[in-house]
């Protein structure tokens, strides 16, 4: 139902944000293997652990940079965009099915649902991590995806370092590492710029690049929407940890209270609730600064900025 006392800018960002979302979830379910080609039970809970959940910010990113370049395109071909959309959202959905499991987080609450390991089984959740994964490379590297090949390799790199120990893996690493123990803000920022936002900073780069046909992307554009992705990343896992305080499961569809249960360091726990909340908005604040020399055709991932940091608060 449309809000009645929404401005004509809010309502076409939520359209937006709809057919985007849609539309990820018709080509997700296009690429990954049907429930009934062997291995049936692999196949049936990879599709469980990425259909049908998720707001998709990750996907989001990756169309409102690209729109930065190309105009919003109605078409119903799957393009390179849409590719990279789906690499990332494979990922994502991977580390969530990792990091849920016994050996990492111990959640059995995901998107609304029983979590993989859970509706499952453990060996069957860690195959589903693997397999997500590998198909993420296997879609993003296909030879007939585009004819610019080093562009191609491009988009290859910045995944594979974005998810790996440079990255959302070692950022993982680092907070398992980090139960039970201070850490100063710095190395807080650190573990979740690596464990989050580095993810998060790879979609938008993803989405530049996959518009590399109608404008190659200069290093002056790249440093800027670096430094937006950087800042709204970290925005995100703030707004996660203020959230995992304030919100209750059925809302975000996750167990909350968990990091205080495991005496995980948050920005929560070492800045205080007020604290935490002013600096998610100086992030937002300096990641819309970031977006200033795109002018208005930066509209969408200033929404998307707005999008992230509302979520409840």
């Amino acid at each position: 139902m449309t809000n009645l006392f929404s401005t004509p800018a809010q309502t076409d960002f939520d359209l937006w944000v709809k057919l985007k979302q849609a539309r990820i979830e018709a080509v997700l379910d296009q690429i990954l293997p049907s429930a009934q080609t062997l291995p049936t039970d692999l196949h049936s809970a990879m599709r469980y652990s990425i259909l049908g959940g998720g707001k998709r910010v990750r996907a989001l990113l990756c169309y409102a940079a690209a729109e930065l370049y190309c105009p919003q395109s109605s078409s119903t071909n799957i393009t390179i965009t849409d590719i990279a959309a789906c690499a990332l959202e494979l990922i994502h959905a991977y580390s969530l099915v990792h990091d849920d499991m016994p050996c990492m987080d111990n959640d059995d609450l995901r998107r609304g649902k029983p979590s993989c390991h859970k509706q499952y089984d453990d060996a069957t959740a860690l195959l589903v991590g693997d397999a997500l994964q590998s198909l993420a490379f296997s879609i993003l590297s296909k030879t007939d995806l585009t004819n610019n090949a080093q562009q191609q390799l491009l988009m290859l790199n910045l995944l594979a370092n974005a998810s790996g120990s440079q990255g959302m893996a070692g950022g993982q690493a680092i907070d398992l590492a980090a139960v039970g123990k201070p850490l100063t803000q710095d190395k807080l920022e650190t573990m979740h710029r690596l464990k989050t936002g580095a993810l998060i900073e790879v979609a938008v780069l993803l989405g530049a690049n996959s518009a590399i046909y109608s404008a190659n992307p200069n290093n002056k554009d790249s440093l800027a929407l670096r430094v937006f992705a950087g800042n709204i990343g970290l925005a995100f896992q703030v707004v996660d940890d203020i959230l995992d305080v304030e919100a209750d499961s059925n809302t975000l569809g996750k167990t909350t209270g968990k990091d205080a249960e495991n005496n995980k360091p948050t920005y929560v726990t070492l800045l205080g609730l007020m604290q935490a909340k002013a600096y998610a908005q100086q992030l937002h604040t300096e990641a819309l600064l970031a977006l200033t020399p795109f002018s208005e055709q930066a509209q969408r991932l200033q929404q998307l900025a707005n999008f992230i940091m509302n979520r409840s608060f």
